[in-house]
């Protein structure tokens, strides 16, 4: 290796990063490679899920606080450092006509200003790789949307000099990814293995929506083989008591199906300045020892 190969995930909310991509992070970590975190949002809106934790009042007065320790309990699990870019939760709005966002909340930040604060950071930690969402953020949370957007800014501008020159000096990341771990082929593959072992599946009414949503499949072009890692990722997802529940659908798959018939994290390649070939089984791809 003729550099320190570094990765930067870059997410909306605190437990974001433990439920997309966790594992393939802890798979870097092991082998030696600078992982950053960077959360967009301190999560300070996110509904409290899990329902042993529900009406605690202390938690409730101070999900801010509380979300910020189970942030750290996660990254110490995952061995990642982290970033908080510092903007306040959107949250989820819900209802018909919907609601109007919250005033000052980071998806109504001006997208160009908003990106400034990650091409500092970028700049700072170096990454060849950046991991981000699609432009649908995975699923539609304004948070997430605008994740994508402020990243897409930055992957762009930080090997610009023209562009925030007060961000420090330009770099210029080779390669950025969106996650795509919630993805049809692995979910149907779960589903179909559990009932054909006798067992029940989480995930019917997941496939049912899939046929609701007139969504185009996505381009899976990397498998990262992580199975290794997928109880760490499960002990950081556990970390945000506030948002999982242990005794929930996360959990149900046994973890040796799991590893037998889905033993990898999927991504879409969605900008590279190196050559490669897909399907690559690897985020460095083109960029070792090049």
């Amino acid at each position: 290796m003729t550099e320190q190969l570094r990765l930067m995930a870059v997410h909306a909310h605190p437990d974001d990063e433990s439920s997309k991509g966790a594992a393939t992070m802890a798979k870097y970590v092991s082998e030696g490679v600078d992982v950053l975190v960077v959360t967009c949002t301190g999560g300070e809106r996110g509904s409290i899920l899990n329902p042993k934790l529900q009406g605690d009042p202390y938690i409730e007065e101070h999900i801010h606080e509380v979300r910020k320790k189970e942030m750290d309990e996660a990254r110490e699990i995952l061995g990642v450092k982290q970033e908080w870019l510092g903007f306040v939760d959107s949250g989820l709005p819900e209802g018909d006509p919907l609601p109007p966002l919250p005033e000052g909340c980071f998806a109504l930040q001006d997208v160009e200003v908003a990106a400034g604060r990650l091409v500092k950071l970028i700049r700072e930690f170096k990454p060849q790789v950046i991991t981000t969402y699609d432009e649908n953020g995975g699923y539609p949370h304004p948070d997430h949307i605008m994740t994508h957007k402020i990243t897409m800014v930055a992957f762009e501008a930080a090997g610009d000099p023209e562009k925030y020159p007060e961000a420090g000096e330009p770099w210029q990341p080779q390669k950025l990814y969106y996650n795509q771990g919630f993805n049809k082929p692995r979910t149907l593959a779960l589903h179909e293995a559990l009932l054909a072992r006798g067992m029940e599946s989480p995930y019917g009414e997941w496939l049912e929506r899939w046929k609701e949503f007139e969504r185009r499949e996505r381009t899976l072009t990397t498998y990262i083989p992580c199975a290794d890692f997928f109880e760490i990722r499960d002990k950081a997802l556990i970390a945000h008591a506030t948002q999982i529940d242990p005794d929930g659908g996360w959990f149900r798959v046994p973890m040796d199906v799991q590893r037998e018939v889905w033993p990898t994290e999927e991504y879409e390649l969605a900008k590279s300045l190196v050559d490669t070939s897909l399907p690559e089984d690897d985020l460095f791809a083109g960029i070792r020892n090049n």
